[in-house]
């Protein structure tokens, strides 16, 4: 007996033992699979010049190269938190479908509750310690009096940011005392890990969930926009071809008015010079003659002049419209019938279904709050995957909650920005600067973030947020989760109605005013 219980007791241990490995194996390809894929993200965008990157500075070489690593971990961080919610429903119903196969077992809770904590904790490293180094790091220039290498701006950047995390640390016991999360003790210093970063992570996602409070309404308009603006319209009525050469036409003409008007400009100009005398007519040395008729037709030429100047100004903008509505016009003829036909319509359709669905289920999720159905997203107990469903409708619920999810993040992202606020810091396409690399990456780390605490606090799924993410202390709060959802499908609504009906409100304001001036005009002809 004693014999085969120290077998069992082996085997367990050899199991944990192995599960253990696999996990952390599981781990790292994902960590590389998300690396790889920002590391492509992060390449697209960063700017490949002499300003960024110094060829003839071995230092200033590696301190890019560190900051380039970093940042692209962040946004790899960032994918993983936007990833958490999608693959944890997933995980749930593949088990609930398969629960006896080989190939899913090492699908289990403590996979998932291992990749919520691994995301938490990566999330807090690189927004409270990764980012402000990287940035600190790359500002640095040494100690003055120090020789010129690595070393002294490590040290500078160290001291830097030490003094910047004592002053955050207080800020954050100051805070914590306040808000009354625990009681002063003495050696407060001690509960960073468990305390003071968790407290700070929660304040940053609350401020994550309230951008995305503005960002996400803006966005289910402005992603109508974007994609009326990549994908081809139908073409209704409407003779491509023949619009195209009508245009063609319109911009040959336009070029040949400009190259008269610069021929007329250049005869002019030689005119101008011709007629004017040099020295020796008797008006003494140094001075210029003008003859009579010359100072007759002076000033007529500057008129002509200035008029021409206006004339070309506008044949350039209109060479300009046409160019662009030609290009547009030429994707069209180029656009196959069926994406002409189908994308577009499809697309639109699938756009409304999803923002209409978000919608309703805010409204659910709302009146299930006020009177007592659904609880608040708190979580408070332990989650086990492979019991139940989570959706009323099976594993199409929740593809379409998956789905709902992977809308909402790209939506706050459109609207983000879209945010005149973000014009000068959104990046571009091989133009983007370092700083602005480090700024897009640590907001991007934000609202990654804060999108789990937005789908469940707004009912779009009832998976229980797990590990620390669940044990934020705001999310208990039932005003606050109830006043986010009243603000939230209460903007939504707002900006849809505004985007849908601004054609009619701009006609129905056209005809009212055309109406009041006749009605004016009659009135005062009566008098």
């Amino acid at each position: 007996m004693d014999e085969e219980e120290e077998e069992e007791v082996t085997d367990l241990k050899l199991q944990l033992f192995h599960n253990t490995v696999r996990e952390h194996i599981i781990f790292l390809l994902l960590i590389i699979l998300l690396y790889f894929s920002s590391y492509v993200v992060v390449s697209r965008f960063r700017r490949r010049d002499r300003d960024d990157l110094y060829s003839n500075d071995e230092d200033e070489v590696l301190v890019y190269r560190i900051s380039f690593w970093l940042c692209t971990f962040t946004l790899a961080v960032a994918e993983g938190a936007a990833m958490l919610l999608p693959v944890s429903i997933a995980s749930n119903e593949v088990l609930l479908l398969y629960p006896n196969s080989y190939y899913v077992k090492w699908l289990n809770s403590s996979l998932i509750q291992g990749l919520w904590n691994h995301v938490f904790l990566f999330s807090n490293l690189s927004l409270f310690i990764f980012l402000p180094f990287v940035y600190l790091f790359s500002e640095s220039t040494g100690f003055v009096g120090h020789k010129k290498g690595i070393l002294p701006r490590v040290y500078e950047t160290f001291t830097v940011f030490m003094l910047m995390a004592v002053i955050v640390l207080v800020l954050t016991a100051v805070l914590s005392a306040v808000f009354g999360i625990e009681k002063f003790q003495f050696f407060w210093f001690l509960n960073l890990g468990s305390v003071h970063l968790p407290f700070l992570y929660s304040c940053v996602s609350f401020l994550g969930v309230m951008l995305m409070l503005i960002c996400t309404p803006y966005g289910f308009v402005r992603l109508f926009g974007v994609v009326n603006q990549v994908l081809v319209r139908p073409m209704l009525l409407r003779d491509v071809n023949e619009e195209f050469s009508a245009f063609y036409m319109e911009e040959a003409s336009v070029k040949r008015k400009l190259a008269h008007i610069e021929l007329h400009n250049v005869s002019i100009s030689d005119a101008a010079n011709g007629g004017r005398l040099g020295n020796g007519l008797g008006l003494g040395r140094g001075r210029t003659f003008y003859p009579q008729p010359l100072l007759q037709h002076s000033q007529p030429h500057l008129y002509q002049r200035k008029a021409m100047a206006s004339d070309v100004g506008e044949l350039n903008d209109r060479l300009r419209e046409l160019d662009s509505e030609r290009k547009e016009l030429d994707k069209l003829r180029k656009s196959s019938t069926f994406q002409r036909t189908f994308v577009y319509p499809l697309a639109m359709l699938l756009l409304l279904f999803c923002t209409g669905v978000t919608i309703l289920l805010v409204v659910q999720n709302t009146l299930e709050l006020l009177i007592g159905i659904k609880a608040l997203p708190l979580s408070t107990r332990q989650f086990t995957l492979g019991i139940s469903s989570l959706s009323k409708l099976g594993p199409f619920g929740a593809g379409l909650e998956v789905c709902l999810i992977f809308y909402l993040g790209a939506t706050s992202v459109v609207g983000f920005y879209s945010m005149p606020f973000m014009r000068n810091v959104c990046p571009k396409r091989r133009q983007t600067s370092l700083p602005q690399l480090m700024l897009n990456c640590g907001f991007m780390l934000v609202l990654s973030s804060a999108l789990p605490l937005l789908s469940r606090i707004i009912g779009i799924t009832n998976f229980d947020l797990l590990g620390d993410f669940g044990a934020i202390e705001w999310l208990g709060n039932f005003q606050i989760v109830l006043l986010y959802n009243l603000v939230f499908g209460t903007t939504t609504a707002l900006c849809l109605a505004n985007k849908f009906t601004a054609t009619v409100r701009r006609e129905l304001r056209a005809r009212l005013v055309e109406n009041y001036v006749l009605f004016t005009n009659y009135m005062s002809f009566i008098n």
